[in-house]
């Protein structure tokens, strides 16, 4: 048993070093990049893993709207593209660029900048980041959860007939 204690903490610790690590990526992407605003590592349904440069609810809500966008990229690729995969998506605001690029298995990464920032260069930044760290940026399919077998409906009453 104590075994298993130990088992789960060090899991636990490893996860959060892993988080940590994903801050510092984030953080680190955020400051080469003249003008950019945040980051946020998402999985591909909506879930931040690791954010930058937002607060808890600012970044929820990134995330949902991240995870839409590449929803909706996806379902483009498989009508128009032979089922191909969303390499990135841009949205172009009038006073900010959003970018949402496929990070890892299961992750999305979403890149708040300013106009002023240079789209190509922010582009690369983020590449060079998935491709250097991607092993580490997978995100595992949640599983369905476990609900008990629903009720069954009483059975209906014969009906009476009345002579």
């Amino acid at each position: 048993m104590a075994s298993d204690t130990h088992t789960d903490r060090t899991a636990t610790a490893a996860a959060a070093a892993d988080e940590a690590g994903l801050d510092w990526l984030l953080d680190g992407l955020v400051r080469r990049v003249p003008h950019t605003r945040s980051a946020v590592l998402l999985s591909c349904d909506g879930l931040v893993r690791s954010a930058h440069g937002l607060d808890a609810e600012g970044a929820d809500h990134m995330a949902a709207l991240a995870s839409g966008l590449y929803s909706l990229g996806r379902s483009a690729g498989v009508a128009f593209d032979d089922g191909g995969d969303v390499r990135q998506v841009v949205v172009e605001l009038s006073s900010a660029l959003l970018f949402v690029t496929t990070a890892g298995s299961g992750t999305c990464l979403a890149v708040l900048a300013d106009r002023t920032a240079d789209a190509a260069v922010l582009g690369y930044e983020m590449a060079m980041l998935v491709k250097s760290v991607r092993p580490y940026l997978t995100t595992a399919p949640r599983h369905a959860a476990a609900y008990p077998p629903a009720p069954q409906a009483a059975a209906p009453e014969p009906a009476v007939t009345r002579r």
